[in-house]
Order: structure tokens, then sequence, then C-alpha cells
């Protein structure tokens, strides 16, 4: 994985491209809490017109439940992959979801156990997955990375660390994984798929976009990774999208 000073994405990368988007650190400022983040007009506005420059081929691929998304965004009609890459939900209603992994109640259970010891911490209950949030108790990061190391190990979960979190949940797909499967679909096949990002648990989607031609965006930081972009943060990516759906060829 390398680690090099990326340029920023050129203008007109969206032409002839399928895009997919991670929602928290890259449209949407990262909070405290996660139902604490809310989708202002811009973002709408964005979302619509990304959708026309592109005839629909877009979608958001986050860890947040789908369902999550739908709710933020309303009736915007997209693609929307969640629990990264378990829950697809498509623009035409078509919908799979993975089953819900035996053991998550008792990892829940452990979870909210150390939640209510720990001032600060937040336990997130997803439909195939739970969450540890520790921002606001960054000296418990310790402790909750070794509960949910102990429960992906007894229960048979897959361990999934982020920014300030760390999640256990069902196994068998990431990012990456969905974008092949949405780049599968007839309309993106023979598109070039382009994948922003800002943490870690979006490198399998930034890998995976190299391996069908196209490029991964980094936002954020500059860090080892397998994008070919990068832009410095959430307002930096939507004023690069806001221009490059005014430049349609």
């Amino acid at each position: 994985m390398p680690h090099a000073t990326l340029p920023p994405p050129p203008a007109d990368l969206l032409d002839g491209a399928s895009l997919f988007l991670d929602f928290d650190g890259t449209l949407v400022e990262l909070a405290d809490r996660p139902d604490a983040v809310a989708v202002d007009d811009r973002l709408h506005a964005l979302m619509r017109s990304l959708a026309a420059r592109l005839d629909g081929r877009v979608a958001i691929v986050s860890g947040r439940p789908a369902e999550q998304i739908h709710a933020l965004f309303g009736s915007e009609g997209m693609t929307v992959v969640g629990s990264h890459g378990m829950e697809f939900r498509w623009n035409d209603g078509r919908v799979r979801v993975a089953d819900r992994p035996e053991g998550m109640a008792q990892a829940l259970a452990a979870m909210h156990a150390l939640a209510d010891r720990t001032p600060g911490m937040l336990v997130e209950d997803k439909p195939l997955g739970a969450a540890l949030h520790f921002r606001m108790a960054p000296d418990a990061e310790e402790a909750a990375q070794a509960l949910a190391s102990e429960m992906a190990a007894r229960h048979n979960l897959h361990l999934q660390p982020g920014k300030m979190m760390v999640e256990v949940r069902a196994g068998g797909g990431d990012k990456g994984a969905a974008i092949r499967t949405l780049m599968a679909e007839p309309e993106l096949a023979s598109t070039r798929p382009l994948f922003m990002g800002d943490d870690h648990t979006d490198e399998p989607g930034f890998e995976a976009v190299a391996a069908l031609g196209g490029a991964g965006i980094l936002v954020g930081a500059s860090r080892p990774t397998d994008a070919t972009y990068r832009l410095n943060d959430v307002q930096a990516t939507l004023a690069w999208l806001e221009a490059a759906c005014g430049s349609a060829a």
C-alpha cells in the first residue's frame, strides 16, 4: 500500500464514470454521536445533481445501516449499500440483506455492560453488527478494542475497526465486494468506477475500483492508501463534486 503525496482529482474525472460514495467523513463531517448527523439542503441538491450528471450511476456505500441512509436522504431514490457491503437496496426497489449473525445478542449485551461503566462510550446496534464508539471517551479505546476482539473471536464475527470506534459484524463482505457487485449491473458494467472515502474501512473499495480500471479518492490527511487522488476534507469533497457536476462535456 503506497504512501505518496496524491494529487487532487481532475475536473473531468466523472466523465463516463460510476460514482460510489462513503458517507461519514466523506459527505458529512464526523460527529460525536452517529445520530447527530444530518443531511442539509446543499447535500440533497448535490446528490440530485450527481444523479443527473451520471444518469443515476451513483450510490452510497456506507458502514451505516442502509435504512439509516435512506432515512437521512428521504426520497432521493438512490442505490444504497449499508453495513459495509452486507445490505443492498437498489434504486429500482430490489433488496438483498444478509442474515443477522448468531452471537450478536451476547456481543451487544457485553458492549452495553462496558458502556454502562464508561462515561461517554456509546453502543450502536445495527442490523448486522454492533459498534462501540469512544470518540467521547478516548481513554477507553484499549478496553473497547479488547472487548470487540474477544466478542469477534468468541462468536465468529468480523472485527471492523474504524475512526474512534470498533465494530463486530457479519462477515463475508466489505466495500470492495459491494462495489464489484454494483459494477456487475448492466448499466454500470462498461463505465469507470470511482470511490470516495476517508477511513481505513474504505481501502477495500479503493482496491476494487483500481482493479476495475477506476480510481479511489481519499478524503482527509495523507496516509498509506490504494487511492489515486486525495481531497483535504469534507468541504473540499463537496466543492469538487459540485464543480464536477457543472463541468459536463
